[in-house]
């Protein structure tokens, strides 16, 4: 009857509300296993996250070559071993076992290769099988792992299969070691991030973290003198013979400015016995460098090639730097670039995102960096570990400073074997995430965690002998913090009291008490216009209190700038100034606001701005809040009122205050131009922002009538989807009335339907498909095929009538991914369902207390001393 029904509506509905969207804008690249692609350098990559077959929970023998898998579904990586609701926090998802089956041939074409499968991630513990052969083990969510085909045998032409098993359950052997019922996040489980594969020659540049030497393997950029006259760039290159043979070699490194122009070009000989590996270090010196600024973030190519004797290329890839002298000078504070820097004000980024916890593609670590760095954040604190690579370089080409963590949050474990783990992890973290010229600081530490202070020191240690000059932050009261570490996490009032710079972790938080959660910086999308101007003042005042005149004062960072999920608590975190879809809060207008009016930026959306935080709604305050950049706002109320007001810099350390008219709507007031005089277009606030004098900008607010068309958007920043069966884009639905005003009251459930080279992620069963509306919106998430093409999405409301709104429908293309795909299945349309019901029980009430009593116990101590 259900499709009965379907059928019938789609030849009933003949109105449409239609758009076409055209590729243009930016397509950034991205780097693999570090190095961007350098076009016939020997190196090749290859696209190895489609066609995964993919089983939820254990089975006995699933290594095994001959085992029956043809039941099991074909998914593409990254991937989520279970698809959750928005609101999915509590322990809800899914903690266990998953297996994951690839089938493949290796081309013919790789004859002479070495090939390399690398894994960015998989979460918790895993344990690799090739050919039914158990290869590695791997624990930790947040780093990368690999193996070698080649060593074990596998030549061009051979039929193969790798198994992955993945076990994301409670485990205190490996860090972060917490169990997820007493975790501020969530174990999101499955191979999440990209799989690659990687063929190089015999003689090859060695994957750092496989080659295990300190401050060494692959390619390593460091920097002696650094000034806008000369920047002196050091470039340490491993290679490795594996070939049976003695080789002469020549180690080629071109720096390229940013069009790809060659700048400066060093060669050195190098001699390798077989299966022997060596580092070369090479020192070029730059004349009048483009400095690396986070609002200029200028970004030159360092091409490395080793070359055969008689110059053919062996292998190669291209190391994106950005060239930057940070020093941070204690009481005088944060100087970049020989210049005292501005405060770094920014938020932490936990990974995961609505529906698909941590499977976040490519393109949306980059569009989250791009929103953060469009809300004026200039520095992003990892929590609590190593974020995506793509992140990475993200935050390099837009200039966003990043301190790195090391996995962990609230938990030791007294056993030795558990500490050489995170000892493991800072080498690996930074091994991997050293050349990019966003990290600002590591912190090797464990967040919030009562840790001896040997820990501390070897930590310390490790990061200096890794990268030789690189700073150490961590919690000004954790054992040999204040007397060792470069800088100290702390707060305003802790000016005067330490040697070093000062900077906020996490500012804005502002809860009753722990078991409640209850705060006004935390406020759901869906609570509407009062809970959300509530919150965006809160976080105003909290974002104030990061501008005292100290400069040993150096910043702080937002907990946390997107909603996203919990294991301790039933509630989301919803402190996001964006939700988990992200959609902004009016508090991201507040951020955007503090950007200043001239700035300019090759990729940020910059220039002066002006916000109106109201509705003129029945239910709408009488003051209205208007967020700018510019000098001050003149607010046209109905027309005619004309009211002026001065940005209040002076009464605040913060660049640009709310603006706040006092007593100026009144719905009963209001509704006599409308209802009386039949005049409702006079109903509406116009803001312009004036600097010198001049308006520069302007925004018009006008109350939303009654519901009549749904309207579409794509919130993609620009880019296209990439047809690789896992890259996925949100469409926007708004309600809106007949002059496009967004209907913020409206109260509808929409149903999406797709045609074409794309798939909805989610169904009805996690509140996807249909998806009720929150204050005016209600988003969905189109995930591409592996085939590049056209893409129509639609949208009505679940139940039509006369007076419904009128449904509407967008279309876009994807395309080609720049990597060729590995597979021998296809996957799936509507792959990763959704659970029909909770997969474990629920605790008992004494359970409950005793985990809520020692969470309790570990946020009040940490909470007081922060």
């Amino acid at each position: 009857m259900k499709r009965i029904f379907l059928f019938v509506f789609f030849i009933c509905v003949c109105v449409y509300s239609t758009q076409v969207v055209s590729a243009n804008n930016y397509q950034p690249d991205f780097s693999v296993a570090g190095f961007f692609d350098l076009k016939n350098s020997g190196r090749e990559v290859y696209n190895f996250n489609v066609g995964w077959r993919f089983h939820r929970g254990n089975v006995q023998g699933a290594e095994k070559i001959d085992f029956d898998d043809s039941g099991w579904d074909v998914v593409s990586t990254p991937h989520t071993v279970q698809l959750m609701p928005a609101e999915a926090s509590g322990g809800r998802n899914y903690q266990g076992i998953a297996w994951y089956r690839k089938h493949f041939t290796l081309s013919e074409s790789l004859k002479d290769k070495q090939i390399n499968i690398y894994f960015e991630a998989a979460m918790g513990r895993s344990i690799v099988y090739l050919n039914g052969k158990k290869i590695t083990e791997h624990l930790g969510g947040y780093l990368p792992f690999s193996i070698s085909l080649t060593e074990h045998g596998i030549n061009p032409g051979d039929k193969c299969l790798i198994a992955v098993v993945v076990d994301n359950s409670n485990d205190k052997s490996y860090p972060p070691g917490k169990p997820q019922t007493t975790l501020d996040f969530a174990y999101h489980g499955g191979i999440y991030r990209d799989v690659w594969m990687i063929a190089t020659s015999n003689v090859h540049i060695t994957d750092p973290n496989k080659e295990n030497k300190t401050a060494g393997g692959g390619v390593f950029v460091q920097y002696g003198e650094i000034s806008k006259k000369k920047a002196e760039i050091i470039i340490s290159t491993d290679v490795v013979n594996s070939s049976n043979n003695s080789q002469t070699l020549i180690v080629e490194n071109i720096i390229t400015d940013k069009n790809g122009k060659a700048l400066k070009t060093v060669k050195n000989n190098l001699q390798l016995k077989p299966n022997e590996s060596k580092q070369t270090q090479q020192k070029i010196a730059l004349d009048n460098p483009v400095l690396w600024y986070p609002d200029a973030p200028y970004l030159y190519n360092v091409e490395t090639r080793i070359l055969a004797k008689n110059g053919n290329p062996l292998d190669g890839g291209i190391t994106r730097i950005g060239i930057r002298k940070v020093e941070f000078r204690g009481t005088d504070g944060l100087w970049l670039n020989g210049e005292p820097a501005d405060k770094l004000i920014g938020g932490n980024r936990h990974q995961d995102f609505a529906y698909v916890g941590n499977a976040v593609p490519n393109s949306q670590h980059w569009k989250d960096a791009r929103k953060l760095r469009d809300a004026g954040c200039r520095v992003v604190r990892v929590a609590h570990y190593p974020q995506d690579p793509s992140f990475m370089d993200a935050c390099d080409e837009l200039g966003i400073f990043v301190i790195v963590a090391t996995p962990g949050w609230q938990f030791w474990n007294k056993d030795p074997q558990f500490a050489e783990l995170i000892y493991d992890d800072i080498r690996n973290m930074i091994r991997r995430d050293r050349n990019h010229p966003s990290v600002l600081m590591w912190e090797p530490i464990l967040n919030e965690t009562s840790f001896p202070l040997e820990f501390s020191l070897k930590a310390r240690q490790i990061t200096h002998d890794e990268y030789p000059g690189s700073f150490c932050v961590a919690d000004n009261h954790s054992k040999g913090v204040a007397d060792n570490y470069e800088v100290v996490y702390g707060w305003p009032k802790d000016v005067g009291n330490f040697k070093q710079c000062i900077f906020t972790r996490e500012f804005g938080e502002n809860v009753d008490d722990w078991y409640a959660h209850n705060t006004n910086n935390r406020a759901s999308r869906s609570w509407g216009e009062n809970a959300l101007l509530i919150q965006s003042l809160q976080l105003a005042k909290a974002y104030n209190e990061m501008y005292p005149e100290s400069r040993q004062f150096i910043g702080g960072a937002l907990w946390h700038p997107f909603d996203h999920q919990r294991g301790y608590h039933p509630d989301p975190y919803w402190g996001g100034i964006m939700d988990a879809f992200r959609q902004p809060k009016y508090s991201y207008y507040m951020f955007k606001s503090q950007v200043p009016a001239n700035l300019q930026h090759p990729l940020m959306e910059t220039g002066p701005m002006v916000f109106i935080a109201h509705e003129i709604s029945p239910f709408s305050s009488p003051d209205v809040t208007v967020f700018t950049n510019c000098d001050e706002v003149r607010l046209i109320v109905y027309g005619k009122d004309t009211l002026t007001q001065k940005v209040p810099r002076e009464k605040y350390g913060m660049p640009n205050p709310p603006v706040t008219f006092k007593d100026v709507y009144y719905f009963n007031e209001m509704r006599v131009y409308p209802y009386v005089e039949k005049q409702w277009q006079k109903v509406s606030f116009v803001a312009e922002g004036l600097i010198d004098g001049k308006v520069v900008c302007s925004t018009k607010k006008m109350p939303s009538r009654r519901s009549t068309k749904l309207r579409l958007s794509i919130d993609n920043t620009g880019q296209q989807l990439i047809a690789d069966g896992s890259d996925f884009i949100p469409v926007i639905c708004e309600v809106t009335d007949d002059e496009g005003n967004v209907k913020r009251l409206a109260k509808e459930r929409i149903f999406f339907t797709i045609e074409g080279q794309g798939e909805i992620i989610g169904d009805e069963i996690i509140g996807a498909n249909p998806r009720d509306v929150e204050f005016g919106s209600a988003p969905v998430l189109i995930r591409s095929t592996i085939i590049p093409g056209r893409i129509k999405v639609k949208a009505r409301v679940l139940f039509e009538g006369e007076h419904a709104p009128i449904p509407a429908s967008i279309e876009f293309e994807s395309i080609a991914p720049k990597q060729t795909l590995v597979y021998s299945e296809k996957p799936q349309v509507n792959q990763s369902t959704a659970y029909t019901s909770s997969y474990k029980r629920q605790l008992s009430e004494e359970e409950k207390q005793k985990i809520l009593n020692e969470v309790e116990i570990q946020q009040t101590e940490f909470g007081e001393k922060k």
